[in-house]
């Protein structure tokens, strides 16, 4: 039997429903609409470079228009929605879900002790009971706060002194929670005083199985169609064969099926989708016309290869490239139209002066820049301009670039 074929422009549609930017940018930004909103993705990676703004609030400020940085704050570290954690990188991630990170906890718990042994300094498992007892007695701690007669080694900020590394893996394995951050440094207590203590580690016990299946399910809704090894990937705890052995029994189940599809050069490629994929594809709102600014960490872009077999957009952060063999820039947005990434913008809040600084603009190859586009632009860009606080927006000589 022929199997079931999808378009690209309705995968693409598909795709970009799942992840919140189809509909129009609009809806509340705070509380209970930001969790569902959080919940709809699954999580929000974290990252530190602030160029304009930092990358989890650009991520929902391009949703929700509304929002600003202190409603995710609250959410995380007043009302204790959002727990912290790893996906792929750091993440908040909805604390209904923290059942289901106990097998993480227990796989980096396995994983980083053997890892960090060469990577890490020489003795941070012997600062274990330390660093707890000092969060025992004195509270919730940043890395500053332990280890100040230890020497830190010279290999950079990765180079972390034993009770940091001691930190990070308690905090990875579970022992401790993270309960916010001050800048962008984590401060972190004991779980037991954060988490509900029955689903604190040592109280659940995990099973690996269910877990397993509860990630590959969640993976799927928020992706739509996929290869085992991109819902391994995903939350980046299953693993290839398991996930691989989860949509064999899928299929045999008839919970899933293989669909065909249309890469944006029209080559077809074989995925696993639900048998109700394609159940109500005309009530997918149609994609906004105005153009928004993505983080280079949005969840559409987080999976580079995906990106350019759907939209055809070849992207790559720069920020660990020497700036003689950049191609774009340091840090450079992503630029989506309607269902199309259509270029992408080299910018820089300079809050000092109150400005937001273009410096380049590239149009992909098949775009061409109008001054209808232009006007989109600035409407977007002066949107931007707002949510970072800044007053006005400058455009360098020759900003506008041939694409390359």
């Amino acid at each position: 039997m022929a199997l079931k074929q999808l378009d690209n422009r309705t995968a693409r549609a598909i795709f970009m429903d799942r992840h919140a930017l189809a509909e129009t940018p609009s809806g509340g930004s705070k509380g209970t609409d930001l969790l569902d909103l959080i919940q709809r993705l699954g999580f929000v990676q974290l990252d530190s470079i602030n160029t304009v703004a930092r990358a989890h609030d650009m991520i929902l400020f391009s949703r929700r228009p509304s929002y600003r940085s202190g409603n995710l704050k609250r959410l995380y570290e007043r009302d204790r929605a959002l727990f912290e954690h790893w996906t792929h990188d750091a993440a908040v991630i909805p604390m209904e879900y923290y059942a289901h990170w106990h097998l993480r906890f227990r796989r980096d718990a396995d994983l980083l002790r053997s890892q960090w042994k060469n990577w890490r300094r020489d003795g941070f498992e012997q600062q274990f009971e330390t660093v707890l007892n000092h969060i025992r007695d004195h509270g919730p701690v940043s890395s500053s706060d332990v280890g100040k007669d230890e020497k830190k080694g010279s290999g950079g900020w990765w180079d972390w002194h034993p009770s940091k590394t001691a930190l990070e893996y308690l905090w990875r394995s579970g022992a401790l929670t993270v309960v916010g951050r001050e800048g962008f440094q984590k401060r972190y207590d004991l779980t037991e005083r954060v988490i509900e203590t029955h689903l604190c580690p040592g109280q659940l016990i995990c099973d690996a199985e269910a877990t397993v299946d509860w990630l590959c399910n969640a993976a799927l809704d928020r992706l739509g169609f996929a290869t085992s090894g991109e819902l391994a990937a995903f939350w980046d705890t299953v693993s290839a064969a398991e996930a691989k052995t989860w949509c064999a029994q899928g299929l045999q189940s008839g919970a899933l099926e293989e669909v065909e599809v249309a890469c944006v050069d029209g080559r077809l490629r074989k995925l696993f989708a639900r048998p109700d994929l394609t159940d109500g594809l005309s009530d997918l709102p149609a994609p906004t016309g105005r153009i928004r600014v993505l983080s280079p960490f949005d969840p559409m872009l987080r999976d580079r290869n995906r990106a350019e077999r759907l939209f055809g957009f070849h992207y790559r952060i720069e920020v660990f490239v020497p700036e003689p063999k950049r191609t774009y820039g340091y840090y450079v947005f992503p630029l989506l139209e309607g269902d199309k990434l259509i270029g992408r913008i080299d910018m820089k809040a300079h809050r000092d002066e109150g400005i937001l600084r273009v410096k380049a603009l590239w149009p992909e190859h098949a775009i061409r820049w109008s001054d209808a586009r232009t006007r989109r632009l600035d409407s977007e860009l002066d949107r931007v301009r707002r949510f970072a606080g800044l007053d006005t927006v400058e455009f360098a000589k020759d900003w506008l670039k041939e694409p390359k």
